[in-house]
């Protein structure tokens, strides 16, 4: 279990997240919604290390920040290393000798040009690439679906259903809502950067409606064409 109790977050005087509290249980998909700019990729890089914050963050039962597979929206790279060494770099990280990335390689990428000069969607599939092999317990996904094609969004997704099969714990944020109603146990709602409302299977639509209610509904009434 991760235990999240009064984060707060500031970015100079910009307060981005409030007195947010959460408790994220082993073993279960987590899909995070919110407008842009709610908090959710804050959130996302304070779990996983990356930021400081005011509050607590507490690794319950086998978690740590040393198993934690974060995703970033746009994934950085070192300049001038191709993308087998990457994966090399990402395994090292964990202490797992491994070098089978040709043979392991689920999105057919050139793994020996340069990352730098991959695309967008080539860019967040190696560094998935790199997070699965690292053998994590807990996986941050931060709009995994976004710039990448129809056929490895298809991946993605089998991806994260065998992971939960494994018992494995994932936090995904995404716009895509239809997605996230496929494959998360949970649905967060983040609003106003502090307040979280959880939503299960059964009260999918209900969120849809809030969300289309927040988003398009009070957004287009008053608009002329």
């Amino acid at each position: 279990m991760i235990k999240i109790e009064n984060l707060n977050k500031k970015f100079g005087n910009q307060q981005v997240l409030t007195n947010l509290n959460l408790n994220i249980e082993a073993g279960k998909v987590y899909g995070f919604v919110g407008a842009n700019g709610a908090g959710k990729t804050t959130l996302f890089k304070c779990i996983a290390g990356f930021e400081n914050f005011e509050g607590k963050v507490e690794f319950i039962e086998g978690f740590s920040k040393n198993n934690i597979g974060f995703l970033p929206t746009t994934p950085p790279f070192i300049s001038k290393i191709t993308g087998w060494e990457y994966l090399k770099l990402a395994t090292k990280a964990r202490k797992i000798e491994r070098s089978d990335f040709n043979a392991q390689n689920l999105f057919d990428l050139p793994l020996d040009k340069y990352p730098e000069n991959y695309s967008t969607g080539m860019k967040k599939k190696l560094a998935l690439q790199g997070i699965l092999m690292q053998q994590n317990e807990l996986f941050i996904l931060d709009e995994p679906f976004n710039g990448v094609d129809l056929q490895s969004n298809m991946v993605i997704k089998e991806i994260i259903n065998s992971l939960k099969q494994k018992g494995k714990t994932l936090m995904i944020a995404s716009h895509i809502f239809s997605t996230l109603s496929e494959l998360c146990d949970e649905i967060l709602f983040l609003k106003n950067n502090r307040q979280i409302e959880k939503f299960e299977p059964n009260a999918y639509d209900e969120l849809e409606k809030q969300i289309r209610s927040i988003t398009i509904d009070d957004k287009l009434k008053d608009f002329k064409f």
